[in-house]
């Protein structure tokens, strides 16, 4: 079975709504980060505790958006293991995060810094948050229906 061509229990429609929030994840990641490094970083830096949010704020995105991406075709695709697949989604890039605040592999992290390890921690457990309130909305409206 070819995974590329569309069936009956996923359409393209439904292909599309998943790589087009991808695509939006991607590009809000992107933004925010840049926005982060060119205007919040400079206006806040000097101050101690703004300073900090500032820099491990990248981290935190990148964990919640990233998470969200495994979110976004969980929740568009209900697969039968979704909660599980979501859980791990989200902790798998909660590691490799992590382990790039370690030992640097793509140049991200210049330095370790615990904090950016809790703003990962903190980004992947949103999402899974964000996981559960979608999930139990949809419940709710199946529910009803």
């Amino acid at each position: 079975m070819d995974a590329t061509q569309p069936t009956p229990n996923f359409p393209v429609k439904g292909r599309k709504r998943i790589l087009a929030g991808n695509a939006f994840l991607l590009a809000l990641l992107f933004g925010l980060v840049s926005f982060n490094k060119s205007v919040l970083r400079p206006a806040f830096h000097g101050r101690p505790f703004l300073d900090t949010l500032t820099g491990c704020f990248p981290n935190f995105l990148a964990a919640l958006l990233i998470s969200l991406a495994f979110v976004n075709a969980i929740v568009n695709r209900n697969p039968r293991h979704g909660r599980l697949l979501a859980y791990l989604g989200s902790t798998i890039v909660f590691v490799i995060l992590t382990i790039e605040e370690l030992k640097p592999m793509w140049g991200a992290s210049t330095y370790y810094d615990l904090y950016d390890i809790v703003a990962s921690a903190v980004g992947s457990l949103l999402a899974i948050g964000i996981f559960e309130w979608i999930s139990r909305r949809q419940k709710i409206v199946t529910d009803s229906n």
